[in-house]
């Protein structure tokens, strides 16, 4: 039953797919859109096999996910510490939760500017961006995680003699790490979209950049090649992250 369900979900998924292709196939060849403006999807995926095989977008992937490996290096090791460390005191929960939670709602790209300020237009300021979008997710669910563990583990370790870090590996750890490694995925996630949105809204290299570049061109079939490439690369991380996700679950 769970098999079958299963498939009836990516048979709607595939059949939603389809129906976009569909349309835009439809409203290319009938003329009903200037296809300087949406171009046909053949054109597209001719252009999307030699970006491929030339391998052509390399340095502005480079690029990309270079941001975005400096802004996990510092949104994870620092959400991950300042969540832990907040979740230790019922008051520093009272606090920072809380504000945390008020400065996430706030829409961080209008930082955009002041680390544009600071950090110029190359990666340095999208590298800020990622790291400011990807921080929030983490800290707060790591607070979540650690401020949840229910106290009987707790004091059921100590009455074992667990201490130190003893008592945070082998219990805090286990009973937090779900809603922790939740975090872990959102931050991540939305972190690399992040970096590559701001791409396009200013920057001197990267994959957004290529594609605002070409648009300016009015290479609309490379450009859209380009936009294919940068969903497929977001597919693969989130699979990625997904699915170690799930095993640090089973785990």
């Amino acid at each position: 039953m769970k098999r079958s369900s299963r498939l009836v979900t990516r048979l709607v998924q595939l059949g939603f797919l389809g129906a976009i292709l569909l349309a835009w196939h439809l409203s290319t060849v009938t003329g009903a859109i200037n296809p300087l403006i949406l171009p046909t999807v053949p054109s597209v995926w001719m252009q999307f096999e030699k970006l491929i095989a030339s391998g052509a977008y390399w340095p502005h992937l480079q690029v990309t996910l270079t941001e975005y490996l400096v802004s996990m290096c510092i949104f994870i090791p620092t959400g991950l510490t300042l969540g832990y460390l907040v979740s230790r005191s019922r008051y520093a929960v009272r606090t920072f939760d809380p504000l945390f939670s008020g400065l996430y709602a706030i829409p961080q790209i209008i930082l955009l500017p002041v680390y544009i300020l600071y950090f110029g237009l190359g990666p340095g300021s999208k590298i800020a961006v990622g790291a400011t979008i990807g921080f929030f997710p983490v800290v707060l669910n790591t607070i979540a995680g650690f401020a949840s563990v229910d106290p009987l583990y707790i004091t059921a370790a100590k009455s074992m003699g667990a201490s130190g870090f003893k008592m945070f590996w082998s219990v805090m750890v286990p009973a937090a790490f779900p809603v922790v490694l939740t975090g872990l995925r959102i931050g991540l996630i939305i972190s690399f979209l992040a970096i590559l949105g701001t791409e396009t809204i200013v920057s001197l290299s990267g994959l957004g950049h290529r594609i605002v570049t070409l648009a300016e061109l009015l290479n609309t079939s490379l450009m859209f090649a380009y936009i294919l490439f940068a969903i497929m690369v977001a597919i693969v991380l989130n699979f990625v992250v997904s699915s170690a996700e799930a095993r640090g679950r089973r785990r």
